[in-house]
Parts: C-alpha cells; sequence; structure tokens
C-alpha cells in the first residue's frame, strides 16, 4: 500500500490518479499511523513551506511518522514541498523542516531576465544514474516554484536543471528519492517515473 501524505496543499488528486494508473494500490492519509504502516509513502506539496511544515507538525505526528518511516527504510518519493521539507530550514519561511538533509531551501533572483516564480517545461540532466529517474535525461518536466533546495551534501542531487543558474531538480539517498519537479504533470515521462516507483521492489 502506498500512503500519499495528505497536508492539505494541493495536487493530492493528480497524484493519486498517476499512481493509481501505474498500477499502485494508493489511500491519501493524514493519519500516522497509516503512514508507519504503509510500504511507501509519496509526499507531494504545493504553497508555502511555513504552512507546509505545520500541517505536519499540528498533532497528528506526521513529521514524526515521516522520519520514523524514513529511518526504516521506507521508500519515500517527495514531490515539490515534500522535497524541500526534507532539509533543514527555508528561506520562505521561518521552522525547521524534517532535517533528513543538511542544507537549506533557497530563493531565485528575480531579475530582467530571470522570472520568479519558475513555471513551465525544463529539460533535465541526470548527475548520477538511478532506477526512478531511467530516462529522464535530456528530457523536459514541469515545474512551479519560486525557491529550490541547495544541499549540503552534492553527492546526493540525482537531476539537475537551469533556470539562471543550474540548480537541484531531485535528490536521492538510499530508500528517499525527491523532485522538484511534477511528475504527475509532466506527461509520459513523469507517469514513467511514478510507475516505476510503483514497480520498484
Amino acid at each position: 500500500m502506498i500512503a500519499i501524505v495528505d497536508v492539505c496543499s494541493g495536487n493530492l488528486r493528480s497524484v493519486q490518479r498517476g499512481l493509481l494508473h501505474a498500477g499502485g494500490e494508493v489511500v491519501v492519509t493524514r493519519d500516522a499511523d497509516v503512514v508507519r504502516r504503509a510500504d511507501k509513502i509519496v509526499v507531494p506539496g504545493q504553497g508555502a513551506f511555513g504552512m507546509f511544515v505545520a500541517g505536519l507538525a499540528d498533532g497528528r505526528g506526521l513529521d514524526q511518522a515521516l522520519r520514523d518511516a524514513i529511518a526504516r527504510g521506507v521508500p519515500y518519493l517527495g514531490i515539490c514541498l515534500g522535497l524541500q521539507v526534507l532539509f533543514e530550514a527555508s528561506e520562505e519561511s521561518p521552522g525547521a523542516g524534517l532535517g533528513i538533509f543538511g542544507g537549506r531551501v533557497v530563493k531565485f533572483t528575480a531579475s530582467a531576465q530571470l522570472k520568479v516564480p519558475h513555471i513551465g517545461w525544463n529539460v533535465v540532466t541526470e548527475t548520477r544514474p538511478d532506477p526512478l529517474s531511467d530516462g529522464v535525461d535530456g528530457e523536459r518536466l514541469y515545474f512551479v516554484h519560486s525557491y529550490y533546495a541547495a544541499p549540503a551534501d552534492r553527492s546526493i542531487v540525482a537531476l539537475e536543471t537551469t533556470h539562471g543558474a543550474p540548480f537541484c531538480a531531485a535528490v536521492r539517498r538510499d530508500n528517499v528519492f525527491a523532485c522538484q519537479f511534477h511528475p504527475e504533470k509532466s506527461q509520459a515521462v513523469g507517469l514513467g517515473l511514478l510507475r516505476r516507483f510503483v514497480e520498484a521492489a
């Protein structure tokens, strides 16, 4: 069973439909016990970092359930804020992230040449081979965000793209894979990533 964690931050249904289309058995939940029992976890998110963190830590214990599941080796797929919350903090809002990875989430610097938020299709480049991103290198994926992760350990970066300068498009360490782009909105390429997540042992 794949638990899609509901932090009331949008795009849940499109992620759910994508995973169902890929053959997954899914449940959308805000119950920490369901998250702890899940075989795999997906954390999608849109909106503000601070509200997202508050939603995880609002008394239901979702924040600790996610830390515990990741520590046990449960496969985790983070999407957009589901990637950003893995880091220690964000320039967007006060408050700590889950702290799974060292580093911060930082804002693009807007200019006449650089629009913020970054919205649209970007070609991604694979920086290290990974089963989930197999076939993604050189493909266009859909992004919508003003902030991006700046990992302290560059070795966890799995995919990069460019908006003014190169930035982290996805990370991987052990059982955790998380992407700044939206696979559920990225047509066949993104749905292929979701399918590989569903089918992975």
